[in-house]
């Protein structure tokens, strides 16, 4: 009864949390350029930083050492580079990168799911998330990528509420940066506990550790 009533909790938790960061990534951000005071100027930075476009610490203030990092992150996407981060700069961003909140998602998952893994275990899983992410065929967010009902065991046991250590956070940065051992593949599975007949109708892409990458 005591883990019944636990996972419940869980699972009330987890969706909470997915549906807030829903609607905060549904939420058109400011457009921002020097001077610009906001709380969106730390998400925009910290965008940057994972690109390695941007150096600083995370501020409220877009200064000039935003700006220039918003014009390189411009120029390397074919965008007008004028340093403003406006609606087709905050698009692209979005397309590429997460914000912070997300980012400790993807590491809880890779924990979850993948701590008994090598390093190329590790972010193979989290890039299967970002393949899912861009992907038409599962929801435009990481939280709903993650939150969907089944996608991932690790939500559905508990697992995924563990702390995460530094390198779940530093394969989560490197499968956002585009690292993708799995060559696109969208699921995961260990074929020795694996109970789904349809995961092995599906074509392996690579095997890493003890899982199969499939599509």
């Amino acid at each position: 009864m005591f883990k019944r009533i636990s996972l419940l909790v869980i699972l009330f938790t987890a969706a909470a949390l997915a549906a807030t960061c829903s609607h905060s990534e549904a939420v058109a951000p400011k457009t921002l350029q020097l001077g610009s005071k906001s709380q969106d100027v730390p998400d925009l930075q910290f965008r940057l930083q994972l690109l390695d476009y941007f150096k600083g610490a995370l501020t409220q203030s877009f200064g000039k050492e935003t700006s220039q990092a918003v014009m390189r992150f411009q120029q390397a996407h074919g965008l007008s580079s004028d340093g403003i981060a406006g609606p087709a700069t905050w698009a692209a961003l979005r397309k590429v990168t997460v914000s912070k909140p997300e980012l400790a998602m993807l590491a809880r998952v890779i924990y979850g799911e993948a701590r008994g893994e090598d390093y190329k275990g590790q972010v193979a899983v989290g890039a299967v998330v970002m393949n899912r992410l861009h992907s038409p065929l599962f929801p435009h967010s990481v939280s709903e990528v993650i939150m969907e009902p089944h996608a991932f065991s690790a939500v559905a046991d508990g697992q995924y509420w563990l702390i995460p250590d530094e390198t779940a956070f530093k394969a989560a940065r490197d499968a956002v940066r585009g690292s993708d051992p799995t060559h696109n593949a969208l699921y995961y599975y260990n074929p020795d506990t694996a109970t789904s007949k349809w995961i092995f109708t599906r074509k392996v892409l690579e095997k890493i550790g003890s899982h199969s990458f499939a599509v």
